[in-house]
C-alpha cells in the first residue's frame, strides 16, 4: 500500500436548518462538490473522499470526480461525531488498499475553502512542525458572554481596560473549513485536536459556514465577489431566446407580426461552437416563428413552446449523450432556474433576475442581445483550447547548432 493525502468530505443526507443542505448550490455548483473542487486544486492531495449514506450525493460526488464511502445510518444521524465518519472512512480505504498517511477533514458548509491555506496546512503536518492544523480567521474583536440573568462579562479581555487595536495580541476564530492531522495518531486519540496544534490564516471573506436559510442567502450573494474566475470546460451550451440572444424586446407591427434584435457577434459566437464541434441548442417557452428564424439561420436544435424546460432540457441530454454536469446553460430569468440548477455550468447574461445572477456560475460581463452568447462561446473555446493544451503530449527539442 502506498501511503496518501487524503480529504475526506463527510455530507450526509439528512438536514434539520436547511433541507438537503449539501446538495444547495453557492455559485451554481453543489456545496458539496464545491468542497471536492477545492481539495482537487490543492497539490498536496493524492484523493478525495465524500463519506455519505445518501444516494443522491454520492452520485453528484461521483460526477465531480471524487470517490465514494458509503456511511451506515447509524453515523448519520444528528448526534454522530465527525470523528465517527472519518474513522469508518479510514476503515474502509485500508480495506481498499490505501495506506491513509495524512488526512485532511473538509467541511462542505464552508463554501469557501482556501485551497492554498489548506495546501500549507497539509505542509505543516507532512513536515512534522504541527500534529494538526486548522483553519482560522483573525480577530482582534472583543468578546463577551450573557451570564446568569442576561448579564454581560468580558471574556477575552478586561472590561476597565480598552487598548487601541494595535496594542492588542489577536484571538482566531475557527472556520470549520479544514483540520488536518496525521492519520494514524488522529485513530489512536479519536479526536481531531491532539498534541501540537497549529492555526493556518485564511482570508476572512472565506470565513463562513452554512447552517441557515439566511448563511445560505449570504454565501450565494458573495459568491461571484469570493470565487476565482474559472475556466469553462463543457461539451455542449443550451440558451434561452428571449433576454439572451435578443435585448428582451420585440417591436410589433399592425398586423401583429413581431421582430427582435440579435447580435451579429452572437452569429458568429454560434458558427465558431458549431465548426470546433460543440452541439447548440435554443430552449424557449415562446411559440414564435422568430425563434424558428433564428435557429435555422444559426444552423442549430431549437425546442419552443416547452412548458418544462428542465424536461426538454433532459430529453435533449439523453439524446444527445451529453451529461447535465457538462452543459452550460446561458438565462436571463426565473423560468431558467430550472435548467440553471440541473446543469454543471450554470450561466448568467450581465442584466439578469437577482434570483438568476445568483444562481450561475457565470456572470457575463455582456447583456441580454449584446454579446451574451458570443462571450459564452469565447470562454468555452477558451477552455477547449486549454483542456487539449493540457492533455497533449510533450516532445523535447534539440536545436541544430
Amino acid at each position: 500500500m502506498t501511503a496518501s493525502v487524503v480529504a475526506v468530505i463527510p455530507a450526509r443526507g439528512g438536514s434539520k436548518g436547511i433541507e438537503r443542505k449539501n446538495l444547495r448550490r453557492v455559485g451554481g455548483i453543489p456545496l458539496v462538490a464545491r468542497a471536492i473542487l477545492a481539495a482537487q486544486r490543492c497539490a498536496e492531495i493524492d484523493r478525495v473522499v465524500v463519506s455519505t449514506d445518501d444516494p443522491e450525493i454520492a452520485g453528484v460526488a461521483r460526477e465531480w470526480g471524487a470517490d465514494v464511502v458509503e456511511r451506515p445510518s447509524e453515523l448519520a444521524g444528528d448526534t454522530a461525531s465527525s470523528e465517527s465518519a472519518l474513522i469508518h472512512a479510514l476503515d474502509v480505504l485500508a480495506a481498499r488498499g490505501v495506506d491513509v498517511s495524512i488526512l485532511a477533514f473538509l467541511q462542505a458548509t464552508s463554501p469557501f475553502i482556501d485551497s492554498k491555506a489548506l495546501d500549507e496546512a497539509i505542509c505543516t503536518v507532512r513536515t512534522r512542525r504541527r500534529d494538526t492544523v486548522f483553519s482560522a480567521v483573525e480577530t482582534y474583536g472583543f468578546l463577551w458572554s450573557k451570564g446568569r440573568g442576561g448579564s454581560a462579562d468580558g471574556i477575552n479581555h478586561d472590561i476597565g481596560v480598552r487598548p487601541r487595536r494595535q496594542d492588542r495580541d489577536p484571538h482566531y476564530l475557527e472556520t470549520g473549513a479544514f483540520y488536518v492531522m496525521r492519520a494514524k495518531a488522529f485513530r489512536a486519540v479519536g479526536h481531531r485536536f491532539y498534541g501540537s496544534i497549529g492555526i493556518v490564516d485564511v482570508p476572512p471573506r472565506t470565513a463562513m459556514e452554512i447552517d441557515t436559510p439566511e448563511e445560505l442567502a449570504a454565501a450565494q450573494a458573495l459568491a461571484h465577489l469570493v470565487d476565482e474566475p474559472e475556466v469553462v470546460d463543457v461539451d455542449a451550451v443550451v440558451t434561452d431566446f428571449d433576454g439572451v440572444h435578443t435585448d428582451d424586446t420585440a417591436i410589433v407591427g399592425q398586423n401583429g407580426e413581431e421582430a427582435v434584435r440579435v447580435s451579429r457577434s452572437d452569429g458568429m459566437g454560434v458558427s465558431l461552437l458549431r465548426r470546433a464541434g460543440v452541439p447548440v441548442l435554443i430552449l424557449s417557452t415562446e411559440t414564435n416563428p422568430v425563434v424558428a428564424a433564428r435557429a435555422r439561420k444559426l444552423r442549430v436544435d431549437v425546442r419552443q413552446g416547452v412548458e418544462e424546460k428542465a424536461a426538454a432540457l433532459e430529453e435533449w441530454a439523453d439524446a444527445t449523450g451529453i451529461p447535465l454536469s457538462r452543459i452550460a446553460y446561458l438565462g436571463n430569468d426565473v423560468n431558467d432556474l430550472t435548467c440553471l440548477q440541473r446543469v454543471g455550468w450554470p450561466v448568467a447574461v450581465r442584466d439578469a433576475h437577482p434570483l438568476v445572477l445568483a444562481a450561475a456560475r457565470t456572470v457575463l460581463d455582456r447583456p441580454g442581445g449584446g454579446g451574451a452568447v458570443r462571450a459564452l462561446a469565447d470562454l468555452v473555446l477558451h477552455g477547449r483550447a486549454s483542456a487539449a493544451s493540457a492533455t497533449s503530449p510533450r516532445h523535447d527539442r534539440q536545436e541544430t547548432p
